[in-house]
Parts: structure tokens; C-alpha cells; sequence
């Protein structure tokens, strides 16, 4: 008789347990990306955070981290007007690669992003122009013009004469 409440109470305190731990999960989301942030600028992403992916959970802080060669720095965004939306302002201290890790401040959720290339301040010199995409540009547009070329060649040899 003992071993069979110790085993129904060993069952319960499991089901409590298991019930407890089920809902301590939310997913993180933000947007936008950091992309093209030049150093010193300020990136603002709008931080959503989901529990269980569908309901906004309010009423939290979460805190952004960034790390890179400099170091990590850490920013707490604030809670917006709607619900599960958070607004954080970050400031990348330098160029360099950075790894940006968004903590919700509910349980283990977070999202880690990166390395994001974090480019030079502006105010760069003239010579920084960026070469290589109008490289590219010109390249894929005289590929364009060959392939409308052999189009308009082999249509005509495909016209029956009449």
C-alpha cells in the first residue's frame, strides 16, 4: 500500500512538473536587420516576442547584445504602445563584424544574429566608391544584351519564309 501512494505521488509531482515547464517558451523576431548600419548609427529594430509563436507576451525587457572585436555592449529595449513590440536603439562603437544576440527576458528564449559587417562611419573618402557592384552591373547587362542577341537571331531562323 505504501509503495503504491508513493508511486501516485511520484506521478503527480511528474504531471505538475511536466505542465509547469510547458509554457515557459516564446519566440523572438525582429526586424529590421542591422545590414548597412555604418558605425556610430543608431539600428532600431522592433523586437517581437511570441509566446508559444502566437500570443504577444507584454510586460518585458528584453535586452540586446552586441559583440565584436570592442567588446560587448548591452542596450534594454522599452515596450511599445502594442502589445509583445519592443523598440531597442543600438549603437555599433566600430566597423568591424559584430554578433548581435536579442534575450526576451522570458526564460531561454533569445535570437542570435551575425556576424553582421558593420561598415566605416560616414564621411569616408572619394576613392571608397564601391567598384565592384558596378562591375557587376556592367557585366550583367552586356550578359543580357548577348542573350537578347542569340534570342532575336534564332527567332528569325525559326520564321518560316513566306
Amino acid at each position: 500500500m505504501r509503495y503504491l501512494i508513493m508511486l501516485s505521488m511520484l506521478v503527480v509531482a511528474l504531471a505538475a512538473a511536466a505542465s509547469a515547464i510547458a509554457g515557459g517558451w516564446a519566440t523572438v523576431g525582429f526586424a529590421p536587420l542591422p545590414d548597412g548600419i555604418a558605425a556610430g548609427a543608431t539600428w532600431t529594430p522592433k523586437i517581437t516576442v511570441l509566446q508559444h509563436g502566437r500570443t504577444p507576451l507584454g510586460g518585458l525587457s528584453p535586452v540586446v547584445t552586441i559583440t565584436g572585436d570592442e567588446g560587448a555592449q548591452t542596450f534594454t529595449a522599452t515596450e511599445t504602445s502594442e502589445v509583445g513590440v519592443y523598440d531597442a536603439s543600438v549603437v555599433f562603437p566600430a566597423e568591424g563584424d559584430w554578433r548581435v544576440v536579442i534575450d526576451s527576458g522570458f526564460g531561454e528564449s533569445t535570437v542570435t544574429y551575425g556576424p553582421v559587417a558593420i561598415g566605416a562611419a560616414p564621411g569616408g573618402s572619394p576613392s571608397s566608391f564601391p567598384a565592384l557592384p558596378v562591375g557587376v552591373a556592367v557585366i550583367a547587362g552586356l550578359a543580357l544584351l548577348v542573350a537578347a542577341t542569340f534570342g532575336i537571331v534564332r527567332q528569325r531562323r525559326l520564321t518560316p519564309a513566306s
